[in-house]
C-alpha cells in the first residue's frame, strides 16, 4: 500500500478509536467513521470492510507498540526501576481515562458471538502482556533491583487491576488514589529499596 494510503487507514483507525472509546464497538457504525473522517462510504469501504476489521487492527497495533517499548527499553540497559515507574505512571493515567477507555468497546466486540468464536485477542493480548511483564520482572530480578517475588502473581495482580480499574473508570467516576494506591503497592512487591 503506498504513502496516502496508509496515511488514510492511519486517520480512519485514530478516529475510529476515539468514537469506540466514546460508545463502546456496538454504538459504531460505519457511517460514524465516516462522518469522523470525512470519507464517503466507498472511501472507508476501500480500506476497510466493516468496523470489526477496524476495531481488530486497533487493538493489533496497540499490542504491537506496548511489545516494541517494552523491548527498546530492556535493550537499552536502563534500570528495571526507572523503566518500572515509566509504565507505572502511564497506567496510573490510563486508568482513570474514561475519554481514551477502550475496556468496554473490547468487553463489547469478544462477546458477540462471531469474535469469540475466532482467535481470542484479548487472551492474546494477555499473553503478550505477561510475557513483556515477566521480561521486565526477570530483567530486575538479575540485576537485583526487584526482590524475588512470584512473578505470575504479581503480573496477574498488575494487569487484572489494571483492566478492572479501566473498565470501572467508563462506568462510574473514580478516585485518583485508588490506581495510585493499588500501583504503589506493586511497585512495593518488586522494588528493592536502594540503601541511604
Amino acid at each position: 500500500m503506498n504513502k496516502k494510503g496508509e496515511a488514510t487507514r492511519q486517520t480512519i483507525k485514530e478516529n475510529a478509536y476515539l468514537l469506540f472509546a466514546e460508545k463502546g464497538f456496538k454504538e459504531v457504525t460505519m457511517k460514524d467513521i465516516c462522518e469522523a473522517t470525512g470519507l464517503s462510504r466507498g472511501g472507508l469501504y476501500c480500506h476497510y470492510t466493516g468496523t470489526g476489521q477496524i476495531f481488530s487492527e486497533i487493538i493489533h497495533d496497540l499490542m504491537s507498540r506496548q511489545d516494541q517499548d517494552f523491548q527498546t527499553k530492556l535493550n537499552s540497559g536502563i534500570s528495571a526501576v526507572t523503566i518500572l515507574d515509566e509504565v507505572l505512571n502511564r497506567y496510573q493515567i490510563e486508568m482513570t481515562d474514561s475519554a481514551a477507555c477502550l475496556s468496554v468497546a473490547i468487553f463489547e466486540y469478544f462477546s458477540m458471538q462471531e469474535h469469540g468464536s475466532k482467535e481470542n485477542s484479548i487472551y492474546e493480548q494477555y499473553l503478550l502482556s505477561s510475557e513483556m511483564w515477566q521480561s521486565l520482572i526477570q530483567y530486575g530480578i538479575g540485576r537485583k533491583e526487584f526482590y524475588p517475588a512470584d512473578v505470575r502473581a504479581v503480573i496477574d495482580l498488575l494487569l487484572f487491576s489494571y483492566q478492572g480499574v479501566r473498565m470501572y473508570s467508563c462506568l462510574m467516576p473514580i478516585d485518583e488514589t485508588i490506581p495510585a494506591h493499588i500501583l504503589g503497592e506493586i511497585r512495593k512487591i518488586l522494588v528493592i529499596p536502594k540503601e541511604v
